[in-house]
């Protein structure tokens, strides 16, 4: 699947909304927030998609090409996964240094780990 410009957090706005309102799953490398979309209508699928937003520091993650490596691959293990989020839901991942010592193997599992504990009733 893609991942399309409309899956993205762009706002500071919708930034701040998952760190308030939501809720917050850590996952060793990362740390999982996600939060209800405010606008999402309560009805499944079709509504609108699961947004992601990627955040990595460089007080936590590293330099500019430590920080591109660790959002690279947060990006791509939710393409590969985002029908695990619900509709309607927006998530932020934000990355932890030890993110970069891990397998791409080991990141996904904790990603898919995490969303199956979340939101359990969605199928896989």
């Amino acid at each position: 699947m893609r991942f399309r410009a409309e899956q993205r957090l762009r706002r500071q706005l919708d930034f701040q909304h998952v760190r308030t309102r939501g809720r917050r799953h850590d996952c060793g490398a990362f740390v999982l927030w996600y939060a209800r979309r405010a606008d999402a209508t309560t009805a499944p699928a079709p509504g609108p998609a699961a947004r992601l937003g990627v955040v990595a520091s460089r007080a936590a993650v590293g330099n500019a090409v430590r920080r591109a490596r660790a959002k690279r691959r947060l990006r791509e293990v939710f393409r590969h996964h985002q029908e695990l989020v619900p509709a309607g839901h927006d998530l932020l991942l934000v990355a932890r240094g030890s993110l970069n010592r891990l397998e791409y193997r080991g990141i996904e599992r904790k990603f898919v780990d995490a969303c199956r504990k979340i939101f359990p009733t969605v199928d896989a």
